[in-house]
């Protein structure tokens, strides 16, 4: 049997003004979502456990089937994992954010222009992070270049306990009073400071300014962990599992589980992404014998984290029609029986521009399924149907059990 996971990461969003009051899936044309919605297994689902913050970390992981509670040990440190870095139990790991903050002399004084450095590229962010490691590295400090803005810090034989703050959650708004705090905050600051005089005459700053592009002007540490000890996908589920993102945080998941981890020429997490890559590539590794694929789609929830309306809604009908059909059509033609789960991971609302905690709509479509119900994929019609799990990483359990 093929199990396919297609998860449009953010997806999900509250009532928006400028679109008369609905959620960016009520506009979207997307046909295939709608007729697993009517034939398939349709409603919420809970992703990120109460007490839990609404990260694509902790709410992949559930969906991934790992119950975040137990598993999860922080964010960065999944990231670690899919650039190769070799952690052990003792060290501590910060994701590291190239950002673009507005310029004032003093950090404190700045506010929050842009989490992402306009989705800079890898290779100019590259020049950047080994710039800075050369300066400021020390004996136990090291800082890895990862892809575009999201690179990784690394302390070894260190503590936790900072108190840290993601920079997508204040997009727009001072970073006083969101600055690092509690343990390493010394060092922290040390190197974002230190960073914020270094990084301003850049030569890959200067061009990017000249270009009218956002400079990579500043740093921003946060999402603090420990190695995580995920058990072996494979172990777990009796499934050979495979992941396709373009997300190191997914693809670091996918490094713990043990899967096998699929990169796609073109897929750069934005709504300008390979989606038809992707999804060929989805059918490749299914084709060549895994059980089960994970397919991650960034491309809607970074349009929230940036307000971006119209790109939301053309993410999520790209997914539908470049993802989401030719992989039905794939399975529908394999010979096997399959089971195929549609949803975001949490919502991104444009209203706000971060993640928020509350449940989300999944179908989830077996071969054969034919329910004939009157119902559109979206989140006010999955709240009718009453149907509601209350823990996603048991998501996978009912996929494979044809309940």
């Amino acid at each position: 049997m093929k199990f396919a996971v297609i998860l449009g990461d953010g997806m999900a969003d509250w009532a928006v003004e400028a679109l008369g009051g609905k959620t960016p899936l009520e506009v979207a044309n997307h046909p295939y979502m709608d007729k697993f919605a009517q034939d398939g297994e349709f409603g919420l689902v809970k992703t990120v456990p109460d007490g839990m913050k609404p990260g694509s970390d902790t709410a992949n992981l559930s969906v991934f089937g790992y119950d975040p509670k137990q598993y999860y040990s922080g964010r960065s440190p999944l990231e670690a994992a899919s650039l190769g870095i070799d952690l052990a139990q003792t060290d501590v790991t910060y994701r590291c954010n190239l950002v673009t903050l507005s310029g004032e002399p003093d950090i404190d004084d700045t506010t929050m222009t842009d989490y992402s450095a306009g989705e800079i590229s890898t290779e100019e962010a590259r020049e950047l992070i080994l710039f800075l490691d050369e300066r400021l590295s020390s004996e136990g400090v090291r800082l890895y270049p990862g892809f575009s803005y999201r690179h990784c810090l690394v302390l070894n034989h260190a503590e936790t306990g900072a108190e840290l703050t993601p920079p997508h959650d204040f997009s727009g708004k001072p970073v006083a009073g969101r600055l690092p705090s509690g343990t390493n905050q010394a060092l922290l600051m040390r190197w974002m400071t230190q960073a914020y005089a270094l990084l301003k005459d850049h030569p890959i700053n200067r061009a990017r300014v000249a270009a009218k592009k956002n400079p990579a002007n500043a740093i921003w540490f946060w999402g603090e962990g420990r190695k995580p000890a995920l058990t072996p996908f494979l172990e777990k589920t009796g499934l050979k599992g495979a992941v396709i993102s373009a997300v190191d945080l997914i693809q670091g998941i996918g490094h713990c589980a043990q899967m096998e981890i699929v990169k796609v020429e073109g897929a750069t997490g934005t709504y300008e992404t390979n989606f038809a890559g992707k999804a060929a590539a989805a059918i490749d590794v299914l084709s060549r014998g895994a059980d089960y694929v994970y397919l991650h789609i960034e491309a809607a929830d970074e349009c929230g984290h940036h307000g971006q309306v119209k790109e939301k809604i053309y993410s999520i009908e790209q997914i539908d029609a470049q993802v989401i059909k030719p992989v039905f059509a794939y399975l529908e033609n394999c010979g096997e029986d399959y089971a195929i789960l549609v949803l975001p991971d949490h919502p991104t609302p444009i209203q706000i521009r971060t993640h928020s905690a509350e449940p989300v709509p999944f179908a989830l479509y077996r071969k054969g399924d034919h329910a004939g119900r009157s119902l559109r994929y979206t989140e006010s019609e999955a709240k009718t149907t009453g149907v509601y799990e209350d823990a996603g990483y048991r998501l996978i359990d009912r996929m494979k059990s044809g309940r």
